[in-house]
């Protein structure tokens, strides 16, 4: 594919010339004569429309010989929605191919339940490239933003961006983005070189205007795990761990980049990347606001009753999500929370950093004996860490076979722990509730239903 169709070329064209934050990573714009690709948000002097060719991916980009920018960081832009009209077996696919550390193509394929020659044909066809090479691009795109945004050494970022080795790594940048790891290093602080200690890791998660920072703060403080979680006016924080370290995260907002400063303050990077797809998760940086608008408004709501930039605000993990919604069944959202903190202080799974929510293991191992609830849902509790303990992605039908745990619970998990942008709500108290006085159709909100949902909570709290 030698960049977009030609009928997408005069939309590019135009969003590019206006920088418009709101088309950041939904193509890139590759310059011929500079060699240089860039996001349409770059501040640089804007090229002639004739030496110009626009990409769907960075990753075609960086196929066809053009390096990055170190202005703009095309690495950094929002990832495109996942509704783009693609079939959702290419959208599923990209998503496994570009989770670091990589999985197999042949894993992938199976998982997917296509044959391995299916899935080279699907990528080859709509990215023009193998599923190996997409794969390279996104682990070579990962270790540039750590080498630009932290001072820790390169064979420790070869590993976390899923390298066999520092040589691999330096290999696969000279050949992307003709540079080495040293001309991309930023240099250690004074401070942190007195101290004889690398900086914490900063990472930005760009997102598209507009952004509604405040729904998304509310939410999430008034849902916040006491001594786990903290949520100040501009930013969210959490202590986490995971296989092989510890560590704390904070998000700041930065309204007027359109993203979010990320500092890790971690034990070990090896698993950086899927941290920041944790907390791209929460905050829902991914979302099209635009797109999302326009099905809430062919629903039935009048601009007046949602917030422009709504986002789904979500959790640290399935498993959490899990405890959460089964935790919160016929209860107040102020009375699950405090039964929530509770039952993670009870665990004490105490980091370097704070507190931690326990794993799966350690509450399939306890009887709850002493969680003060009904004796049911303290055995869907139990049973449904017994299952993310023994499966982490257990279907939906093994969740639903739970005794306890109902459709309800099912979709609260698979909108904010799983991100499913299409979870309806129905049968929850406020959301029928709140559709019962409005003439909606929630159907043609289709892809979009959880934005309905929580558009539903946040118009029921403005009335309170």
């Amino acid at each position: 594919m030698q960049g977009v169709e030609s009928s997408l070329r005069q939309y590019y064209q135009q969003a590019r010339q206006s920088r418009d934050p709101r088309f950041d990573g939904k193509f890139f714009v590759a310059v011929k004569t500079t060699g240089i690709f860039c996001r349409p948000v770059c501040p640089a002097r804007l090229p002639a429309e004739h030496n110009v060719t626009y990409y769907a991916h960075a990753a075609q980009a960086l196929q066809h010989g053009y390096r990055p920018c170190l202005r703009c960081r095309p690495d950094s832009a929002p990832q495109s929605p996942a509704w783009r009209g693609v079939q959702s077996s290419v959208t599923r696919a990209q998503t496994l191919l570009s989770a670091i550390p990589p999985q197999s193509v042949a894993h992938i394929a199976s998982r997917l339940g296509i044959s391995e020659r299916y899935l080279h044909k699907l990528i080859t066809t709509h990215l023009g490239m193998s599923p190996k090479t997409y794969q390279n691009m996104q682990q070579v795109l990962f270790a540039k933003q750590l080498l630009q945004h932290s001072s820790t050494d390169v064979a420790t970022i070869a590993d976390a961006a899923g390298f066999n080795s520092a040589r691999q790594l330096q290999r696969q940048l000279k050949q992307y983005c003709k540079m080495t790891p040293s001309a991309l290093r930023r240099p250690l602080s004074k401070a942190d070189a007195d101290q004889g200690r690398a900086p914490v890791a900063t990472l930005y998660l760009a997102y598209r205007p507009p952004y509604d920072w405040y729904q998304v703060r509310d939410f999430l403080r008034l849902r916040a795990i006491t001594g786990i979680e903290t949520v100040r006016d501009n930013s969210y924080c959490r202590q986490v761990t995971y296989p092989g370290g510890t560590g704390q995260i904070t998000a700041t907002h930065q309204p007027d980049k359109h993203r979010f400063k990320v500092e890790l303050a971690l034990s070990s990077l090896t698993h950086i990347y899927p941290l920041m797809t944790s907390v791209a998760r929460i905050l829902d940086t991914h979302a099209d606001p635009v797109l999302i608008a326009t099905s809430l408004s062919e629903a039935g709501l009048r601009q007046s009753q949602f917030s422009a930039g709504l986002r789904i605000p979500g959790v640290w993990s399935r498993f959490e999500g899990g405890c959460r919604a089964i935790l919160g069944q016929q209860v107040s959202v102020k009375a699950a929370i405090n039964k929530l903190s509770e039952f993670a202080a009870c665990f004490d799974r105490q980091t370097p950093w704070g507190r931690a929510f326990p794993s799966p293991e350690q509450v399939a191992e306890d009887d709850l004996s002493w969680l003060a609830m009904p004796g049911a849902r303290r055995k869907a509790l139990r049973d449904f860490a017994c299952l993310m303990a023994a499966t982490p992605d257990a279907d939906d039908n093994a969740v639903l076979a739970i005794p306890g745990i109902g459709p309800w619970t099912l979709h609260y998990l698979k909108m904010r722990a799983d991100h499913d942008p299409d979870q309806y709500l129905a049968t929850d108290l406020i959301v029928r509730k709140m559709a019962s006085g409005l003439d909606l159709n929630p159907e043609r909100a289709t892809p979009w239903r959880s934005y309905l949902t929580v558009a539903l909570w946040q118009l029921a709290s403005a009335q309170t």
